[in-house]
């Protein structure tokens, strides 16, 4: 596997609209590395598995139908501490501006 270069990490940090110092490219190198060398492992067994047969494993759920079940939401309600309507109270906690 060809590794990446330095020049790649800059190049990449260009695209991408990233200011990288000196230091964290190179802190970067062997960790991009890592991440390519998992794809093409990955990519590795997709291929010598064949995508189809993941897909029909035992027990996928890849091409399930979705069922949509109405039920009543009044006995799950009834155990909230605190309720509005048909929701659940919840404290914020995201500050809004």
């Amino acid at each position: 596997m060809q590794k990446i270069s330095k020049q790649d990490v800059i190049s990449l940090a260009y695209l991408s609209r990233l200011q990288l110092p000196e230091d964290e490219v190179l802190s970067l190198i062997p960790q991009i590395n890592d991440v390519l060398t998992y794809a093409l492992r990955v990519k590795d067994i997709v291929e010598m598995r064949g995508a189809q047969e993941l897909a029909l494993e035992k027990n996928s759920n890849v091409f399930r139908e979705d069922i949509v079940v109405r039920i009543d939401p009044e006995p799950l309600l009834l155990q909230a501490p605190e309720r509005e309507q048909n929701y659940f109270v919840v404290p914020m906690i995201l500050e809004t501006t």
